[in-house]
C-alpha cells in the first residue's frame, strides 16, 4: 500500500475542512498537531482551497495534507501541484481516478454500491471513500456491500463524529473515518483553534481508547508470587489464575514468578488498534522493543515500549 495511505490507516481519523480564508490555514494546522492529529484534508469546495492546501504543505511539513471533493483533472493537478498528498473525491470519477494512478497519485473515491466498489477492484485500489456513510446506511449497510470484496478498507464519511466514531472502527475493514466535526468552517472563521485542538485531541483519544489493563508485579520466585497472589485474592475477593510464568489475581494483577522488564514490575495499557498506537506513539519519539512483540493467529497482540514509568516497563495490550 501506498506509504501516505498507510499514514492515514495509522492515523485513523482525517479531518474534512473546508476553509473560507486561506490566512487561516496555518492556524489550523498547528491546531491540528497540537491535538496530535497530523492529518487534514482541505475539501476544494471554497476559492481559498489551492492556497491553504500550499501553505499547509510548505509550511507544516508534519502535516500530511489532502485534498477532497476534487471533481476534476484540473482541481486534481492544482491540489497536486499546490503540495496535496493525496486526493479524494466524493463519487467514483473514471477519469480522476484512472489519471491518479496513472501518475503514481493516492487517490481514494467515493463508493457507495457494489458496483462502484467493483470499479474500484478492478483499477487495483486498496482504499476507497465510503459516502455518505450515514445517508447510505451507516456501518451495517457498508458491512453488508463489504462482505464479498474480499480486503478493500473503506474509510467511512458523511454522518461520522465523536459518538459512533469508535463503533464505526470497531469494523476491522475500516482503514480510518472522515469527519467535519473537529474542524468545521464557522469554529475556524471564529478564531477558536484552541476548540480544534480540543477536539482533535478528543478524537484521538476516542481512537486509541488507551484503559489500564492491569499492573504486573515482579517477585523473587514461584512461591513468593503465590504468596502474594493469595493475600492479594484474600484482601479483594479476586480468584486466582496460575500460569506458566505469572499469576493473575482477578484482572488486576498479574505476579511474575520471576523478575522480568521494568525495576518493579510492568504497566498493561490496552487498545483498540495496537498498531494505531504504536504509530501514535512513535509520533511521541517513544519506540517499541520489537523482541517482545507477541501474536495470535497474525495479528499483533502484545508488545514492550522502549521505556518506563515509575520503575514499571509498559506494553500495549490489544483489546
Amino acid at each position: 500500500m501506498d506509504q501516505f495511505l498507510c499514514t492515514i490507516g495509522e492515523i485513523g481519523i482525517v479531518p474534512v475542512v473546508r476553509i473560507e480564508r486561506a490566512e487561516d490555514a496555518l492556524d489550523l494546522g498547528r491546531a491540528l498537531l497540537s491535538g496530535d492529529l497530523p492529518i487534514v484534508e482541505i475539501a476544494f469546495r471554497t476559492a481559498a482551497a489551492e492556497q491553504a492546501i500550499r501553505s499547509l504543505a510548505s509550511g507544516l511539513p508534519d502535516l500530511l495534507v489532502g485534498a477532497g471533493t476534487v471533481l476534476d483533472l484540473d482541481q486534481v493537478k492544482r491540489a497536486f501541484d499546490a503540495g496535496a498528498k493525496f486526493i479524494v473525491s466524493p463519487g467514483f470519477l473514471p477519469k480522476v481516478v484512472d489519471y491518479c494512478t496513472t501518475n503514481n497519485i493516492p487517490v481514494i473515491p467515493g463508493i457507495c454500491t457494489p458496483t462502484e466498489i467493483e470499479m474500484a477492484l478492478e483499477r487495483k485500489l486498496e482504499v476507497v471513500k465510503f459516502f455518505p456513510a450515514g445517508a447510505s446506511g451507516g456501518l451495517e449497510y457498508l458491512k453488508a456491500i463489504a462482505a464479498p470484496f474480499g480486503a478493500l478498507q473503506f474509510i467511512p464519511t458523511g454522518g461520522v463524529d465523536a459518538a459512533n466514531l469508535r463503533e464505526y472502527l470497531s469494523f476491522p475493514r475500516i482503514h480510518a473515518v472522515g469527519g467535519t466535526w473537529i474542524a468545521r468552517d464557522t469554529t475556524i472563521a471564529a478564531g477558536r483553534f484552541d476548540e480544534i485542538t480540543r477536539l482533535a485531541r478528543e478524537a484521538v483519544g476516542l481512537t486509541l481508547d488507551f484503559t489500564l489493563a492491569h499492573l504486573g508485579i515482579n517477585e523473587r520466585s514461584a512461591e513468593s508470587a503465590m504468596a502474594l497472589a493469595k493475600r492479594a485474592a484474600e484482601l479483594f475477593l479476586f480468584p486466582v489464575k496460575d500460569g506458566a510464568s505469572s499469576l493473575f489475581t482477578g484482572a488486576a494483577f498479574e505476579i511474575m514468578k520471576s523478575p522480568y522488564l521494568g525495576d518493579h514490575g510492568h504497566i498493561a495499557i490496552s487498545t483498540s488498534s495496537i498498531q494505531r498506537a504504536i504509530a501514535f506513539l512513535r509520533r511521541k519519539g517513544v519506540a517499541v522493543k520489537q523482541e517482545t512483540a507477541r501474536e495470535r493467529e497474525g495479528r499483533l497482540t502484545t508488545i514492550y515500549l522502549d521505556i518506563e514509568i515509575g520503575g514499571f516497563a509498559v506494553h500495549l495490550l490489544q483489546r
